[in-house]
């Protein structure tokens, strides 16, 4: 049986928050929870990590600051100790890779650490969140909080776990606008979100036109770019995430769902094999080198 969770607005607001991971989406998010004035604590195992999410977060805050109504910047905290990240918070997201075992590892100590008050919030694209609550006393303020690529996409879909607190969704639905997001409720629990699914599909058959030869990643961009007037196309949307990050969540689709082509992961695992993981190593399917 769940227990009622006292959440406000204002206190997912004005009470610290903390970021678990730095990588390509960790940081983004932490840019975007730190334009209400507020204190944001982002932790990583990775000095190096945490220092270049803070230099992140530091470069395009100004700027992001002064598309949201009401903005203020925020101040970054870089934690080397979860304990010490999660005191006294009041939202914690967590942005680690997507791997079940450690989803469960993290949450158990947010349990164990986070105020009893926290709403622990999860950016997993692809696992909903009532898989990885075992070691959690509390599910009821665990919800998944899908972030997609801000501040170019400010879009967020909230998920419960299944025993979510109904207040949670609702304050956080509130809240979201305020941090510069368009949220969108995920009625029910699923294996994606609603534009993941699509979008599911999309990367999918993209991945395949090239692995068959029928197409080159800029030949399917700039079609794609054509009829449907977008500014990028599949191709560089996935070097934007991460084209490891890409492989996790379809490795965690095909083993979710029979029948998934092969032919897509085996084309992205051969660009990780030589160390093309997209923009942020500085070559993916296109090449971001100076």
């Amino acid at each position: 049986m769940t227990q009622a969770i006292s959440v406000s607005v204002d206190s997912l607001l004005r009470r610290p928050a903390a970021v678990i991971g730095t990588g390509t989406l960790g940081r983004r998010i932490a840019l975007m929870l730190a334009t209400q004035g507020g204190e944001v604590r982002i932790y990583a195992r990775s000095a190096e990590g945490r220092q270049a999410a803070r230099a992140y977060v530091e470069e395009n805050l100004p700027a992001v600051v002064r598309q949201i109504p009401n903005g203020s910047p925020g101040r970054i905290v870089l934690c080397d100790e979860l304990a010490s990240a999660v005191a006294g918070a009041g939202l914690i997201v967590e942005s680690v890779p997507e791997r079940l075992d450690v989803k469960k590892e993290v949450f158990g100590d947010l349990d164990a650490l986070a105020p009893a008050d926290a709403v622990l919030a999860s950016n997993s694209s692809s696992f909903p969140s009532s898989r990885f609550i075992d070691r959690v006393a509390r599910p009821e303020r665990v919800v998944n909080m899908h972030f997609y690529i801000p501040p170019a996409m400010n879009v967020v879909e909230i998920m419960s776990c299944g025993k979510t607190d109904p207040a949670v969704i609702a304050s956080l639905m509130e809240a979201a606008p305020n941090w510069g997001l368009a949220p969108f409720h995920v009625r029910r629990e699923s294996t994606g979100f609603i534009f993941n699914r699509v979008w599911a599909a999309i990367k999918r058959e993209s991945l395949a036109v090239v692995a068959e030869g029928v197409a080159t990643p800029e030949d399917v961009d700039a079609i794609f770019q054509r009829i449907f007037g977008t500014r990028l196309g599949p191709f560089r949307m996935m070097d934007m995430v991460g084209l490891d990050v890409v492989l996790d969540i379809e490795e965690h689709y095909a083993a979710e769902r029979a029948g998934i082509p092969e032919g897509p992961r085996a084309l992205l695992r051969d660009y990780i094999a030589h160390g093309w993981l997209g923009k942020k190593s500085g070559r993916g399917f296109y090449d971001y080198k100076p």
